[in-house]
């Protein structure tokens, strides 16, 4: 750790209430010139991105510092013009990487995946800009049909998930064509509409959602019940959504979280929500999918803007490890171990999707076992337990 005397002055941040940065910047921490080249050129391309952050600031320092900001009219002229329409989060992950100190190891290693994590956001806003948003909802409930769910509109869906909760929140089991039953006989007098298929459906999207504990019988339907953490209405919800993301995700599809709550709450109060899930679900791979994705939508535009040239920088970008190294290795024992610990109570009966389709889109996280031998480990763990 360096001396704070020896850290750099932030001229990134400071340019945007006026200040000037000096032509040649000498730095105490730097100890070969080597260095200096890279520490020079990495700051300028930072203190050049950070003017993006200008309009912002603009707005933001008004009220406290109108002097400071209009006392640098070379600085507002050579502010890019993209800055005024760059998205909230595209500010924050922008600010991130403006605040990380580059004379440090781990402020280069901040950087490092600071960048990563910009253009990862970057790729998925151009996606959405190159998707038509009239087609988007038509291909989103034909994907969630192909999986044999069903979204019945923000207000049904939700009175259908309050139901079954209703009648399984105490730790009821009961059979698919019993609950389906129950929703449908109570829903019936608000929703003619509703019927046995539709709302098997919605229960079958829960199900994929690993929401339920199966029950086998020998010559009759296997009872279902929903799981401990699911009889709260907040964490069925929430794992319905999730699924429902899952499968935008899995057929390519990009939608942001404004407009994911506007599909399945019917308003924009529900956009953090939707943010937190889209995060939770990424993974160091969706980077270089959403490449692939971004490709194929620019091929069927013309380009104007020739963005194509993009792709091995982001390439470059998507190859970089999203998690600290020190931190891989001093938990990579406990994360290793944490699936069975998690998973021990629920992995008592086979993945219906593996044997069904030939894989399993929610891999190691799924709560069904995806052979017979993972099966009969979970089984003697779950007794040893007992």
């Amino acid at each position: 750790m360096k001396d704070v005397e020896e850290l750099p002055v932030n001229y990134a941040l400071l340019q945007l209430v006026g200040a000037a940065i000096p032509d040649n910047e000498e730095t105490k921490a730097l100890t070969t010139a080597e260095n200096s080249q890279y520490y020079q050129s990495t700051k300028q391309c930072i203190e050049e991105l950070a003017l993006y952050l200008k309009p912002m600031s603009e707005t933001n320092s008004n009220s406290n510092s109108v002097q400071a900001v209009t006392t640098a009219p070379s600085i507002t002229q050579a502010s890019p013009t993209l800055g005024a329409i760059l998205s909230r989060p595209m500010q924050k992950k922008l600010l991130t990487l403006v605040n990380c100190q580059l004379v440090e190891e781990e402020g280069r290693s901040r950087a490092v995946r600071a960048a990563r994590s910009l253009g990862e956001r970057t790729v998925t806003e151009l996606i959405l800009q190159h998707q038509n948003p009239q087609q988007l909802s038509t291909n989103l409930w034909a994907a969630v049909r192909a999986r044999g769910c069903q979204f019945l509109g923000p207000a049904m869906q939700e009175e259908v998930l309050k139901l079954i909760l209703l009648a399984l929140e105490d730790g009821s089991q009961l059979s698919r064509k019993v609950l389906v039953l129950f929703v449908v006989q109570r829903l019936e007098k608000h929703y003619p509409q509703a019927s046995k298929t539709a709302i098997g459906h919605v229960v079958q999207l829960l199900y994929r959602a690993s929401c339920f504990k199966v029950t086998k019988r020998e010559e009759e339907s296997s009872l279902m019940q929903l799981k401990e953490e699911f009889r709260i209405y907040e964490a069925l919800r929430r794992e319905h959504d999730s699924q429902i993301v899952q499968i935008a995700m899995e057929s390519g599809l990009r939608i942001a979280p404004d407009q994911w709550s506007s599909l399945l709450y019917g308003d924009t109060a529900y956009k953090s929500h939707m943010q937190s899930i889209i995060d939770k679900l990424q993974t160091p791979q969706s980077f270089a999918q959403s490449i692939n994705e971004l490709v194929v939508a620019l091929q069927r535009t013309v380009d104007p803007c020739n963005l194509q040239l993009l792709r091995p920088h982001l390439d470059f970008l998507a190859s970089v490890d999203p998690n600290p190294v020190e931190f891989v290795q001093s938990n990579g024992q406990r994360k290793s171990e944490a699936p069975l610990a998690m998973n021990m109570r629920y992995k008592t009966s086979l993945c219906r999707d593996l044997f069904q389709k030939g894989h399993c889109p929610r891999g190691s996280s799924c709560t069904f076992a995806h052979s017979h031998e993972e099966l009969e480990r979970y089984l003697n763990v779950r007794k040893r337990s007992i």
